[in-house]
């Protein structure tokens, strides 16, 4: 008994030690489909973001630190949590207030950043992707290879490489377009944990509302 307590304490100590804010290898931007979301999910909690009137396309889900096997959350932080100030600027590009602080609380938090600065890195990794204008002219629900919405990003992202984005399914909906970068914000190569890409031939794919 004691040596298994003593094996129980330490492998949760050691996993105490590795999510220790700002220990990352790399990021994920994840972006979200928000039409496929609101169908999912959003519709039933009468979200905001799913509201006609915000015209929203691929929204930020969140910019999460990475390792190369494996991801910390809820990090212990020194810097104090976001204001709904803070936290209202980003529903911008994140659908909803709400969205923004649950990232900075799961994964901000493990970042090193400052509230302030995880933001802005994060709006700073949004910007950098462009995000294909082709599915801002569906007008009609649809089905779609997964592969197509992963070419979409390539066309339009030169510098960006097949084992450097994933795309996800839900539901048989197309989830999310995860695309990994360094700490500087360049492409890279993700992780075998990230690279799983969704092999639907035929995933449903709303338009915008």
């Amino acid at each position: 008994m004691r040596r298994l307590i003593a094996l129980l304490l330490l492998i949760t100590s050691s996993a105490q030690a590795q999510d220790a804010a700002g220990d990352f290898d790399y990021y994920v931007l994840s972006l979200s489909w928000s039409a496929n979301w609101c169908e999912l999910e959003g519709d039933a909690r009468n979200s905001p973001q799913c509201d006609e009137s915000e015209n929203f396309d691929w929204v930020l889900h969140g910019l999460w630190p990475q390792y190369d096997h494996g991801y910390p959350s809820f990090c212990n932080t020194p810097h104090r949590a976001p204001s709904r100030s803070q936290t209202g600027d980003m529903a911008d590009i994140m659908g909803t207030s709400g969205l923004a602080w649950h990232q900075w609380r799961k994964h901000g938090v493990c970042t090193g950043l400052s509230a302030q600065d995880y933001y802005a890195l994060s709006r700073e990794a949004y910007a950098r992707v462009v995000r294909p204008p082709v599915f801002r002219t569906i007008d009609r629900d649809i089905t779609v290879p997964a592969s197509v919405i992963e070419e979409a990003f390539l066309k339009d992202n030169p510098d960006l490489s097949a084992d450097q984005i994933t795309i996800t399914c839900k539901s048989n909906y197309i989830q999310e377009a995860r695309i990994c970068m360094t700490r500087d914000l360049e492409f890279r190569t993700c992780g075998p944990d990230v690279i799983r890409d969704c092999r639907m031939t035929n995933a449903q794919f709303s338009p915008m509302r």
